[in-house]
Formats: structure tokens, C-alpha cells, sequence
């Protein structure tokens, strides 16, 4: 951990590094040539390489992750910078002055005692903020459509609930996931490719509205449970490799065999 020098300090350096990079006469070439569209891609994969550190457990790695979705940061303010729009102060500014403004019960005299009150008066703070300076005054706008399908999703279904449009009951839920199930189903019978996949979405989405009245976050389920079938198909290859056999070459009772010793190794 660096102790020698302050916050403020090594951000300033920061801030010079990329101002240095960006120069238009003594700047690398490579950063000189970016926009807006062209970094936008990177800091989406820093802020998942963030997540995946997180999920991993490697919080040492994490610190280097966290300074790479800095430089993000950094390096779309300076842009913005050079086009006059707004500088690195700007975006401390705004967010400071939003995290003070949707804190009431820490930065005024409002009452917030559990953290489903916090969070039910975010989510009212936002809406006020979405209708005092949106053009578009809908409960859903500003949901980012690069967000990955089951965050947005998720994020959709949190909005239009806030606005009051929920099942009362999760038991409704659990009725809508038949039906769609069933419409599936009868589509798949159709061998209509696009209906089969519109009503595959549908039956995902309603997936999603489940996890949300579970309180589980449908991206963090599905990561894990991706996670665990590379764990468990490893364990397969592995036992596979060992019994000197080819993978490709087992049949669907060998193949069945292994997956089911790698679910009680607990691959």
C-alpha cells in the first residue's frame, strides 16, 4: 500500500498521465487516435475484469483491476475535456453531488433505520431527478441498453415494479413461468424459428422476474452457474484423460457417468 502520498496526489498524476498520452504534438499515437466509441468497449471489459476479480476471491488482483477501470475514467474525462464538454472535476463534482443528494437520512434529517428504506428512497429520489431533467418522462428511461440481457432485464422489471406494475404475489410468478414454458412448447411443435425464439426470450425474461422476487441477481446466478458447469466439464475431461480415453469418442451413458462423478467430487 502506498502511504507516501495523498489521495488527491497520486489522482493528480493520474490525470497528467493522461493529459501526456493525449497531447496532440508529444502524445501516443495509439491514444491520440480514440473516441468515445472506441474506448467505450474497454471499459466495459475493465469493469466485468473488476467483477470477475470479485468473484474469484483475488482481491489482491482486484487493485489493479480497479486502477485499470480508473484509467476508463480518466481517459473519457479527458476527452470530454479537449471538446470543452466537461473535465475529471466535473465528474467528481457530479457525483459527489448526487451521492449527498440521494443520502438524505446521512447529509439531511431524514429517517432511513433498515436498508430496504435506503433503497426504496433511492429509487424515489431517481425517479424525481429522471422527471425534473428528463425529456423523456417514462419510469424506464435511462435503463443503458449495452447493459448485459439479464441486468437490463432485471433493471426494466425493478423500474416498472417501482411504478407499481408487479405480480402481488410471487406465486403469480411462478404461474407466469408455466405458461411460458407451455408456450414454448407449442412453438417449438410449430417449427417457426422466430416465434420459438421470441417466446425462448419470453420465457428467460420471466426467469429474470422470478430471481428479482427472490432477491437474487439473475447475472450473478447465471455467472456461477456457468462457473460451475466449467468446473464439473474440466472434471469430466480430466477423469476422461486419466482412463487414457478421447473425450469425443465416449457415448452419452459414458459422458453421463462422468458428469455425475464430477457432481459428487463437487467439481
Amino acid at each position: 500500500m502506498n502511504d507516501n502520498c495523498s489521495h488527491s496526489t497520486v489522482f493528480d498524476e493520474l490525470v497528467q498521465i493522461m493529459a501526456r498520452l493525449r497531447d496532440p504534438e508529444k502524445g501516443c499515437p495509439w491514444d491520440l487516435k480514440q473516441n468515445f466509441r472506441t474506448i467505450a468497449p474497454y471499459t466495459l471489459e475493465e469493469a466485468y475484469e473488476v467483477a470477475d476479480a470479485i468473484e474469484r476471491n483475488e482481491l489482491n488482483a482486484l487493485c489493479g483491476e480497479l486502477g485499470d477501470l480508473l484509467l476508463q475514467i480518466v481517459f473519457h474525462a479527458q476527452m470530454a475535456d479537449e471538446q470543452e464538454l466537461f473535465n475529471i472535476s466535473d465528474v467528481c463534482a457530479s457525483i459527489n453531488d448526487k451521492m449527498t443528494r440521494r443520502h438524505p437520512h446521512i447529509f439531511a434529517d431524514e429517517v432511513l433505520e433498515t436498508a430496504e428504506d435506503v433503497s426504496s428512497r433511492w429509487d424515489e429520489i431517481k425517479t424525481q431527478e429522471r422527471v425534473e431533467v428528463a425529456k423523456d418522462p417514462s419510469h424506464l428511461h435511462d435503463v443503458a441498453k449495452a447493459l448485459p440481457a439479464l441486468k437490463r432485464a432485471q433493471k426494466l422489471q425493478r423500474r416498472a415494479a417501482h411504478a407499481g406494475f408487479d405480480w402481488p404475489k410471487i406465486s403469480g410468478v411462478w404461474g407466469k413461468l408455466a405458461e411460458e414454458q407451455a408456450e414454448l412448447r407449442e412453438e417449438y411443435q410449430s417449427g417457426n424459428q422466430q416465434r420459438i425464439e421470441e417466446e425462448m426470450g419470453d420465457l428467460l425474461f420471466t426467469c429474470v422476474n422470478l430471481s428479482r422476487h427472490l432477491n437474487i441477481d439473475a447475472e450473478a446466478a447465471l455467472r456461477r452457474a456457468s462457473q460451475k458447469f466449467e468446473s464439473r466439464f474440466r472434471a469430466m475431461e480430466s477423469r476422461c484423460e486419466q482412463a487414457g480415453q478421447v473425450f469425443e469418442d465416449l457415448d452419452t451413458n459414458e459422458m453421463e457417468v462422468l458428469w455425475h462423478q464430477a457432481k459428487q467430487g463437487n467439481a
